[in-house]
């Protein structure tokens, strides 16, 4: 032990200090003996859990044949002609070449469905976040199955939203390149604005400059903007005789010269690596580029815990005391068939055990700690109305969150329409209301740990925001198959509109009750996906993980300028 000694503002203030030695040490968090949740479904209940259950196993076969067309990507035709006449790899066998098992966290699968333009299988794209060599890398894979690779304004926007991924998380990004460029009738959605295509450019500089690492692999066309992606990234592979890398190719050429030239010629991968240095490593094989591209991640500056000891710890975590499936009978099928939210956090926490917060004040939030496959975390879950005594209370526990440092977990379910002002003494309760939420709506925009919201039911209005919503930059937002995403519920829509306009209100509650639904919103991408309420426990012991590991990259301090190619 040392004394040290500090003068502050004239004063001398002492204490003990231990030296610090440069060596990791191993740490050991500190033991929990947390309360435990004994809350089994009771008689008075099952009706309420029935109803339920049948709407999720409703819900649940809706997954089941989106997830299943998603997977066809373009069709039988164009999967044939992508890996016969071009000979190339199907993106899902690309990723099994890439990562070290099938077990990634896929992103946003559902994008692309259900858009005036069309139906667009997972955008065009499969984004998400996997292991290489152990290290959790976030993945952007061009799907040519699907419409040959051309980018849509979703698609755009799927990447755009991988990138952000990899910037909150800080984790390397892989781009399996394999595009046909802009789709040119909606180029108007595509290049001008400031969130669409040149964004990606400027997140490749940015996330140099932060020193998240990137390596693109071409594996196929690369054409116009496409071909920034491999140039400005850190390392780049390149596939002979699959990889192109050109502005404009020779349909191109010919029109504006007269000349012919093969794509080999004009931008393979013999003349990228050889000639313009544009890519790094050159491979024969889309086998030998996937070897290459794992090679190189494992050059990457992160300091991983030994395998054993994460694997333990990982197992460390008791299971619930009940069976994650009973979440399909807690999934509420409406805001009137909402049980007590407690009897879900039961099922999501490690041994059912919960520190509440607050318990007897604003009882229609509820707060506490929770740990997830052993991680800590705070939980704000939605248990009713947020009124202005839940809303001091939800403020209150954000700030104690981050200045502790401890991850946020949003479970929102929140009410389906705003109060009514009916009365004086009315007004001054919803104007104290509106208070206390836009305090919390600041504790939640300015807290600096990682958050992640998972919605259980309801997302309808001002609360929403409250509760993390999109528009407060979570790390990750999920849908259970059964939540609702709208300004208010179906068949509430009375309560924005003139009480005598009876034909404008049924038309807006049918409009609600179509454009609320959860594959609706991930269709449009408002959300990282919908998973189903029994793997919700895996997926956010999956995203915890995934959040922790910057801790464990050696460099990260920002550097000067951006990495600058040949």
């Amino acid at each position: 032990m040392q004394r040290c000694i500090i003068r502050l503002a004239g004063q001398r203030w002492q204490f003990s200090a231990r030296c610090v030695s440069s060596a990791p040490a191993k740490q050991i968090a500190l033991h929990s003996a947390f309360p435990v949740l004994k809350l089994p479904l009771l008689p008075i209940q099952h009706h309420v859990y029935e109803a339920n259950l049948r709407n999720s196993n409703a819900c649940q076969k809706k997954y089941t044949e989106l997830k299943d067309k998603v997977r066809r990507g373009g069709g039988e035709t164009a999967v044939a002609r992508h890996t016969q006449r071009n000979r190339k790899l199907l993106v899902r066998e690309r990723l099994c070449l890439l990562l070290d098992d099938d077990n990634f966290l896929e992103l946003s699968p559902f994008a692309g469905l259900g858009l005036p333009y069309g139906d667009i299988p997972s955008a065009g794209c499969l984004t998400g976040i996997g292991r290489i060599n152990g290290l959790w890398c976030v993945f952007i894979a061009n799907d040519a199955t699907v419409k040959g690779g051309t980018a849509y304004p979703i698609s755009v926007k799927k990447q755009l939203r991988a990138q952000e991924v990899a910037i909150q998380n800080r984790l390397p990004c892989v781009y399996l390149v394999d595009s046909g460029g802009a789709f040119l009738p909606l180029q108007s959605e595509i290049f001008p604005d400031k969130n669409h295509g040149g964004r990606t450019f400027y997140n490749e500089a940015i996330m140099s400059a932060m020193k998240i690492p990137q390596v693109a692999l071409v594996c196929g066309s690369c054409t116009a903007g496409g071909a920034y992606i491999p140039t400005m990234a850190e390392e780049a592979v390149m596939v002979h005789q699959i990889g192109t890398i050109f502005l404009g190719g020779p349909p191109l050429v010919k029109a504006a010269t007269g000349e012919e030239v093969s794509p080999e010629d004009l931008g393979g991968a013999r003349l990228h690596a050889e000639v313009s240095g544009c890519v790094d490593h050159f491979a024969w094989k889309e086998k030998e580029a996937f070897d290459q591209t794992r090679n190189i991640i494992s050059t990457l500056n992160f300091q991983l815990p030994e395998e054993e000891e994460d694997t333990a710890k990982r197992k460390a975590g008791e299971e619930p005391l009940h069976s994650s499936e009973e979440l399909l009978g807690l999934a509420p099928r409406s805001y009137s068939h909402t049980l007590d939210v407690r009897m879900i956090v039961s099922r999501l926490v490690d041994g059912s055990r919960f520190q509440e917060f607050k318990a007897r004040y604003g009882t229609t939030l509820v707060t506490g700690f929770a740990k997830i496959h052993g991680h800590l975390v705070g939980i704000v879950a939605n248990n009713g109305a947020l009124t202005y005594k839940a809303a001091l209370k939800g403020s209150h526990f954000v700030q104690l969150c981050d200045q502790r440092d401890i991850p946020l977990l949003f479970l929102q379910n929140t009410a389906p329409a705003a109060p009514l002002t009916l009365s004086a003494a009315q007004a001054e309760m919803n104007s104290n209301h509106l208070k206390a939420q836009g305090s919390m709506m600041s504790a939640v925009a300015c807290a600096s740990v990682p958050k992640i919201t998972v919605v259980i039911g309801g997302c309808h209005g001002a609360d929403s925001y409250a509760m993390c919503g999109r528009a407060f930059d979570p790390n990750f937002l999920f849908l259970w198959p059964n939540a609702r995403v709208s300004l208010t519920a179906p068949g509430h829509a009375g309560s924005l509109l003139p009480a005598d306009d009876e034909q404008e209100e049924e038309k807006l509650n049918q409009n609600l009750e179509e454009e609320s639904l959860a594959f609706f919103s991930s269709g449009r991408m408002w959300d990282d996906g919908v998973i189903l309420p029994q793997e919700t426990r895996t997926v956010l012991g999956v995203c915890l993980d995934i959040i922790k590991q910057q801790q464990y990259q050696l460099s990260t301090e920002k550097r000067r300028s951006v990495l600058i190619r040949m």
